[in-house]
């Protein structure tokens, strides 16, 4: 069967089905998938049981995985993969981390408004969620388009900001949340890096925000200043009508572009329930300011 999409909002987002992720991904698959998060930013697959092993090799097929994963404690890594993502709330044991455990309070801060890995150096592409366990009530996450909110600003706002570089460090978004407590080794691997402001998205052609909880500084701007002016961005680019909130079911795979989405998990009973997801990540091509600019 072809891939069948459907838009789920009126600004990006849809849902792709008539595929089986299980199986290998042709090239010409690859292509039609690339062209529709070119074109939506966000598609969510449903009824995709993939295990593991499964859902790293869709992940090579579209690109370059990423090697090393934006966490605290990394030892304590539960899944066979190190390079997948452990978004959940259980230790190694599988039994629910303990109110005060320091991964969960690090991991907090996935309720900001943020972008995959931009503390990264060459930070994330696309990122691909699937969900095994699901609690019963919360736990959904939601997605801003950073195309449209671009395109609303006033072209005032648009000439200011256009060519600025902002600094992003999971020390920063964490901070927000008042987490401070950092080995030496985990403040060196978390060290701020530059990023551009504004990018231009190459699949679409749209220019684009690049926001994140995790900007700590504006270059050539007090910190102050600066990040007022990024707390005014974000909320223009989180306004509800840019936003599109999944509802998850189990077996949803759901994957974003992080050049020019937000996204951010919402709350649920986290010390009452199990949420069990696990997150392939790509790279992008290089550094944003060695990309094309706006």
């Amino acid at each position: 069967m072809p891939l069948t999409l459907k838009p789920l909002h009126p600004l990006f987002v849809a849902e792709a089905t008539g595929i089986d992720l299980r199986k290998p991904v042709s090239p010409d698959l690859a292509a039609e998938i690339h062209r529709a998060m070119d074109t939506y930013a966000v598609l969510v697959f449903p009824g995709q049981a993939l295990d593991d092993d499964q859902q790293m090799d869709f992940g090579r097929a579209l690109g370059t995985l990423e090697a090393t994963r934006g966490v605290v404690d990394a030892h304590k890594h539960r899944l066979k993969h190190q390079e997948m993502n452990d978004i959940s709330n259980l230790d190694t044991d599988g039994s629910l981390l303990a109110a005060d455990d320091r991964r969960r309070m690090f991991a907090l801060g996935n309720r900001l408004w943020h972008s995959d890995s931009s503390f990264k150096p060459t930070p994330a592409m696309y990122s691909m969620l699937h969900a095994r366990v699901i609690p019963p009530e919360g736990g959904e996450t939601e997605f801003a388009d950073m195309r449209a909110a671009w395109d609303a600003l006033p072209d005032r706002t648009k000439a200011k900001i256009k060519d600025l570089t902002t600094w992003h460090s999971l020390i920063y978004s964490r901070a927000q949340l008042g987490f401070d407590e950092y080995t030496a080794e985990e403040k060196k691997a978390f060290a701020p890096v530059p990023q551009r402001l504004v990018r231009r998205h190459p699949g679409s052609g749209r220019a684009s925000l690049y926001l994140s909880a995790h900007i700590g500084r504006v270059d050539g701007m007090p910190i102050p200043e600066g990040m007022a002016m990024i707390r005014d961005l974000t909320e223009h680019a989180t306004q509800r009508d840019f936003v599109y909130r999944h509802h998850w079911t189990q077996n949803d795979l759901v994957m974003w572009d992080n050049r020019c989405t937000l996204h951010r998990a919402r709350p649920f009973e986290d010390t009452t329930y199990p949420r069990d997801m696990r997150r392939v990540t790509l790279m992008d091509v290089a550094p944003t300011l060695e990309q094309q600019a706006a």
